[in-house]
């Protein structure tokens, strides 16, 4: 059975999304549609050192883990050293489109002892499937794609580049956020339109 990571960096995660009053809870809001989206397919653990987002994870019946503090990479570790073994998804916390049946396709296209990944538009990665925790590297930021390819090339092992478009939509800026609205999930789009009153003053 898979498990799910969801590693959660908080508002500050987001400095891109402008203006500043509107980070954290369009944060929130994206990461309530992805944790919805994650426990209605497997057991999903959220890492994290938000209160908000642990207290959110709670009323989801979501696992949280303590984030080390020392970036994506050791957070997602430490999620997955929680969830054991096992095939494993880790998915990013701004995917507000994100379904069950996206992540559903994602897992679906795991090669046999490999790896599958979602890329970014920038050429980052938005969510990763792996046959075994073991295979994680921290590898995200710029060029990870390339970077998670390369990894699994070296261990000998499938790379699988999957197109789903609603996990390759991330949300960084208000104009993502614009673009994307009418296709992300109800919290998102709550959210939304609450401070599209604000924002148009």
């Amino acid at each position: 059975m898979a498990s799910i990571v969801v590693p959660f960096h908080g508002a500050g995660g987001k400095r891109r999304l402008e203006p500043e009053r509107i980070r954290s809870p369009i944060a929130l809001a994206m990461l309530a549609d992805v944790l919805a989206a994650c426990a209605a397919v497997a057991e999903t653990v959220l890492v994290t050192a938000d209160e908000e987002g642990a207290a959110l994870a709670s009323n989801l019946a979501v696992r949280t883990v303590p984030d080390p503090g020392r970036g994506q990479g050791a957070a997602v570790a430490a999620g997955l050293a929680a969830v054991g073994g096992g095939s494993a998804l880790v998915v990013n916390a701004d995917l507000p489109c994100a379904q069950p049946r996206d992540l559903l396709t994602l897992l679906g296209g795991l090669p046999a002892g490999g790896i599958a990944l979602v890329r970014g538009a920038d050429g980052t990665t938005n969510a990763l499937a792996l046959a075994s925790p073991a295979l994680f590297a921290p590898l995200y930021g710029p060029g990870s794609e390339r970077r998670f390819r390369e990894h699994a090339a070296r261990l000998g092992v499938e790379a699988a580049v999957a197109e789903i478009p609603n996990l390759a939509e991330d949300v960084d800026t208000l104009d993502d956020l614009e673009r994307l609205e009418e296709r992300t999930g109800p919290c998102t789009r709550e959210a939304f339109a609450a401070l599209r009153v604000g924002l148009a003053r």
